[in-house]
């Protein structure tokens, strides 16, 4: 069995939850600032996303970090390009950790329109997932924002999320298609009845052979992504955070049967570098453990 093929059964049935480590250029600084790390540690892009790269490199050659408990990471294009231990990223977390590498693809957010945020152009992206593929990358990420209950801002996220998951089947990558809405929407049961029916409408459209991910707000309604979940085109789906804490997002998924987590900074949440290995470990370890419990439901 292929390395791609184990993988796949993995995310289709083991169980645990996705580590989200994929805060890229916007979000850095603010990652590494709740790390610790205060932004005139840095004086260029290239130190920062180093420092970052570190603090990815303590999370994943943890002990606490492994395939028993994770399913997958998500990580940014620089991470991908980068080492752990020797090792390319995706090749280490395979390899040693028995976790999914999944490579993060979109490049930010457009300006709000029409209630939502769709993503902003992908010029390089079959070159990028050329580069997926040859470094031993299963699946990708990209994320849409929805922030009112707009029926055709809606339609038009899930639009162009599903056409650029067809590219990413096409290269032989299971997408994450990640519509998130927004936890201040204020219609936001509404708004998560107007994206299910866009998705199911998408999904239908599939072959039998397109797999895709799914990624979604935790919902207000219990086990409102059932027929989702369900779905023969649906390897797995996911949970962002969100915003939430752990704690809650943790008690929200818990009343979602067959969804996982997919979390980042929920993950992270009171780790710091000031911290020893062994306070580290035992914090990310309860993290872990709280989530995987969560997930496991």
């Amino acid at each position: 069995m292929s390395d791609f093929d184990k993988q796949l059964e993995k995310m289709g049935s083991a169980p645990g939850f996705i580590a989200a480590l994929d805060q890229s250029g916007g979000s850095t600084p603010k990652a590494l600032g709740l790390y610790g790390i205060e932004e005139d540690a840095w004086s260029n892009d290239e130190e920062m996303f180093e420092l970052v790269h570190q603090m990815r490199t303590r999370i994943i050659t943890s002990p606490a970090f492994s395939g028993e408990r994770i399913l997958a990471a998500i990580l940014f294009e620089n991470t991908m390009d980068r080492e752990i231990e020797g090792k390319p990223t995706a090749e280490y977390l395979w390899d040693v950790k028995h976790v999914v590498p999944i490579l993060k693809v979109d490049k930010g957010l457009a300006d709000e329109n029409d209630g939502v945020q769709v993503m902003k152009p992908m010029p390089h992206l079959d070159d990028l997932l050329v580069r997926a593929k040859e470094n031993g990358i299963f699946g990708t990420k990209m994320r849409s924002v929805i922030k009112q209950a707009s029926p055709t801002g809606i339609e038009a996220v899930v639009r162009q999320q599903f056409e650029t998951a067809r590219k990413i089947i096409a290269a032989g990558l299971v997408p994450i298609v990640e519509p998130e809405v927004d936890i201040h929407c204020p219609d936001k049961a509404e708004a998560e009845g107007l994206l299910k029916t866009a998705i199911l409408e998408q999904l239908n459209t599939l072959d039998p052979s397109q797999r895709v991910m799914l990624k979604l707000t935790l919902p207000e309604q219990k086990n409102f992504y059932g027929d989702l979940i369900a779905h023969p085109n649906v390897l797995r789906v996911v949970a962002l955070s969100g915003g939430y804490s752990r704690e809650e997002a943790n008690e929200r998924l818990a009343e979602q049967n067959g969804m996982v987590a997919s979390f980042s900074r929920a993950l992270t949440e009171g780790l710091s570098k000031q911290q020893s290995d062994a306070e580290f470990n035992a914090l990310l370890d309860q993290s872990i453990q709280s989530i995987y419990d969560a997930s496991n439901t």
